[in-house]
C-alpha cells in the first residue's frame, strides 16, 4: 500500500478525453453525436420493429430486441456526458456520477455478453436439433433467461462499484486518461489496497470469457452440422441464419478482449481507440448487420417506417 497519509477525500475526477487538440476535440464531438443518433435511432427501429411485429416474436428475436435495448442503454451511459462535458468546456467528473457511469458500464458489457451466449445457444439448438428445438427453447426459458442475465449483470457490477467505493486516492482531484470512468483505470490510481478488487477483476474476465468460450464451442458444433449437408445450397441458407449473430461477436469480443487480457499498466492510446470501437462503433453497427442482412427484419423495419410516414 503506497503512503496513507497523504490520501485524500475525493469529490471528483478529472477525465483526459481522447485529444488535448480543440481541433480534433470539434472534430470528435461531432463523430461522437452523429454515431450516438445513429445508434440510438438504429437500436430504437430494431426494438419497435421486432414488439410490433407478431412473425419476430421468436427466441433469437426476443434476445436481439433486449441487446437493441441494452446497446442504447450503453452509450447513453457513456456519450451525453462525454458530449455535455464538451459544450460545457468541463473535462472534470462528480466522484458519485463516476462510481454511478462504472456501475452501468460493468453491468450492461455483463448484459452484453450473456446475451450474445443465449444467442449462440439458440442457433446450435435450432441448427444441431432442430426436431427438439420448440420443446428446448421455450418462451418461459427465454424469459427466465433474460431475467437471469439482466439480475446477475446487476449483482456482480454492484459488487465491482462496492469495492470501487471503499479505494482511497492520493490525489484530490485524480486524473484518469480516458474519455469516461474506467474501473480498470480507477484501480490503477487508487493508493490503498487493491487486492481485492483485483482478484474480483480476474473473476469478472473469467466470467466475460465462459460467455465467450460457449459461443465458440455452439459455432464448432455448428459448423460440423452445416458441413454434413449434402447440398451447398442448403449449407449456405443453413450458415446464413447464423452469419449476422457471428459478425457482432467478433465485432464485440475482438475489441473487448484485445483491451482487457492483460495487466492494467499496459494501458495505452491504442486502447482508447479500442475502447470507442465497442462502446461506441460495435453498438452503432448492431442494428445495420441484423437488419441488412436478414430478410425477415428488413421487411419488419421497413413496414415499421412505412406506418410511421402515413
Amino acid at each position: 500500500s503506497k503512503g496513507r497519509e497523504n490520501e485524500t477525500g475525493v469529490s471528483e475526477f478529472l477525465l483526459l478525453g481522447i485529444t488535448n487538440d480543440p481541433q480534433q476535440q470539434q472534430i470528435l464531438f461531432w463523430a461522437f453525436l452523429c454515431m450516438y443518433l445513429v445508434t440510438v435511432a438504429g437500436n430504437t427501429l430494431i426494438f419497435l420493429a421486432i414488439i410490433s411485429d407478431p412473425r419476430l416474436h421468436t427466441p433469437m428475436y426476443f434476445f436481439l430486441a433486449n441487446l437493441s435495448f441494452v446497446d442504447v442503454c450503453f452509450t447513453t451511459n457513456l456519450i451525453p456526458r462525454l458530449l455535455a462535458g464538451h459544450v460545457a468546456g468541463t473535462r472534470t467528473i462528480s466522484y458519485v456520477h463516476c462510481l454511478t457511469q462504472t456501475y452501468f458500464l460493468i453491468s450492461f458489457a455483463n448484459v452484453d455478453t450473456f446475451l450474445l451466449a443465449a444467442m449462440a445457444l439458440d442457433r446450435f439448438v435450432a441448427i444441431c436439433y432442430p426436431l427438439q428445438y420448440h420443446t428446448i427453447i421455450t418462451p418461459q426459458l427465454c424469459v427466465g433467461l433474460a431475467a437471469v442475465v439482466w439480475m446477475c449483470s446487476a449483482l456482480i457490477s454492484l459488487m465491482h462499484t462496492l469495492l470501487m467505493s471503499r479505494l482511497s486516492f492520493c490525489s484530490s482531484i485524480p486524473e484518469i486518461s480516458h474519455f469516461y470512468c474506467d474501473a480498470y483505470l480507477l484501480m490503477k490510481l487508487a493508493c490503498s489496497d487493491t487486492r481485492v478488487n483485483q482478484l474480483v477483476f480476474l473473476g469478472a474476465v473469467v466470467l466475460f470469457v465462459a460467455p465467450c468460450i460457449l459461443i465458440v464451442v455452439s459455432y464448432v458444433r455448428i459448423t460440423m452440422v452445416v458441413l454434413q449437408i449434402p447440398s451447398a445450397k442448403g449449407r449456405h441458407k443453413t450458415f446464413s441464419t447464423c452469419s449476422s449473430h457471428l459478425s457482432v461477436v467478433t465485432l464485440f469480443y475482438g475489441t473487448v478482449l484485445g483491451i482487457y487480457i492483460r495487466p492494467p499498466d499496459s494501458f495505452s492510446t491504442q486502447d482508447t481507440v479500442a475502447t470507442i470501437m465497442y462502446t461506441v462503433v460495435t453498438p452503432m453497427l448492431n442494428p445495420f448487420i441484423y437488419s441488412l442482412r436478414n430478410k425477415d427484419m428488413k421487411e419488419s423495419v421497413t413496414r415499421l417506417l412505412n406506418r410511421g410516414s402515413k
